[in-house]
């Protein structure tokens, strides 16, 4: 491989060439949504999660950065930020990976078995360690909740404050919060 930006460029066509849907933030290659389905034989199996992939400028000699966007009951994810603790991301990355292995095998390895003993969302762990039934159908209870398949598109889209909205986006924001009452 010739340089770390060709290896993330191929890297990236070859994941929107696979079965998942992958929307560019900024048209650029670093940031970037995919779209991951729950796994089979999982309580996770229905839901449908946003998760944002960040690529830094040393990857693939770096690991991606990934969290999840809507939210995703789990011990080893957090529940406000979506950041997910998992071993091959965080500290055992290594240049063999690729961005189709976190998706093919990392993060469905991560829903299918759980590290309740390594939590970022203590009550999750708690949760799947004393009552495992009870576990299982609060993550189906966030799947029908927050992972809806229609309500994918409808995550909230993250805006940096650099961005500038044009003419017609400031008129409809304007329009919209024109037409709602104060809470």
């Amino acid at each position: 491989m010739s340089s770390p930006s060709k290896r993330r460029e191929m890297d990236l066509m070859k994941l929107m060439m696979s079965d998942y849907k992958v929307e560019l933030i900024n048209d650029g290659m670093q940031e970037f949504y995919v779209h991951f389905n729950g796994p089979n034989e999982s309580p996770y199996h229905g839901g449908v999660w946003r998760i944002k992939v960040e690529l830094p400028d040393a990857y693939p000699y770096r690991s991606p950065s990934i969290g999840f966007v809507n939210k995703i009951y789990h011990p080893n994810v957090d529940e406000m930020s979506g950041s997910v603790c998992l071993d091959v991301i965080n500290q055992t990355w290594s240049p063999m990976f690729d961005l189709v292995n976190v998706f093919e095998v990392f993060i469905p390895q991560l829903l299918l078995y759980p590290n309740p003993s390594d939590p970022l969302n203590g009550e999750a762990a708690a949760l799947m360690m004393r009552d495992k039934p009870a576990y299982e159908l609060r993550v189906k209870e966030y799947c029908e909740k927050y992972a809806k398949p229609e309500d994918i598109g409808a995550a909230p889209e993250e805006n940096s404050s650099d961005e500038e909205l044009s003419e017609d986006e400031y008129e409809s924001l304007d329009d919209e919060m024109a037409g709602q009452a104060d809470p």
